[in-house]
């Protein structure tokens, strides 16, 4: 790296230094562009905003369902696993939990199967059951979760 970008690099001041300071940051804030733009009367402005509120990170996580990996898939259809839509919503909601604790990687024990779960991505990795847990190990997880 050229050593005058980084001494320039030193030198940079963020654009809310400079406004409070009184200089010029080079042309209107990104609200005061919004406040100055006509919206059409057949807008719901309303509906904007609770499209905002639900792009909100947070929002977006917790309403995104959980996926199954094609190992998961293949798992279940060999050993005979189903799950309904109230197992589902079960599931959902104990990855959710499981999130908020901080997990990465969790064994989900639920209807005599045991589903190991890569909680940032939202996906069931593999699923085995009541036979399969025999004298299993299960390794590389943070969390157990019993349903």
């Amino acid at each position: 790296m050229d050593i005058k970008k980084v001494s320039q690099a030193e030198n940079l001041v963020t654009p809310e230094a400079r406004r409070s300071q009184g200089v010029s940051t080079g042309g209107p804030s990104f609200a005061e562009t919004l406040g100055q733009v006509d919206v059409p009367k057949n807008v719901n402005l309303q509906g904007l905003q609770g499209l905002q509120a639900g792009l909100n990170p947070s929002n977006v996580a917790a309403a995104e369902p959980v996926k199954f990996s094609n190992h998961a898939i293949e798992r279940m259809m060999s050993r005979g696993i189903q799950f309904n839509k109230e197992d589902m919503s079960r599931l959902n909601e104990a990855v959710q939990r499981a999130a908020s604790k901080g997990s990465k990687d969790s064994l989900i024990l639920m209807n005599d199967s045991a589903l190991i779960v890569s909680v940032k991505n939202k996906t069931v990795v593999t699923v085995m059951d009541k036979n399969a847990l025999k004298e299993n190990v299960f390794t590389n997880i943070d969390s157990t979760i019993v349903m």
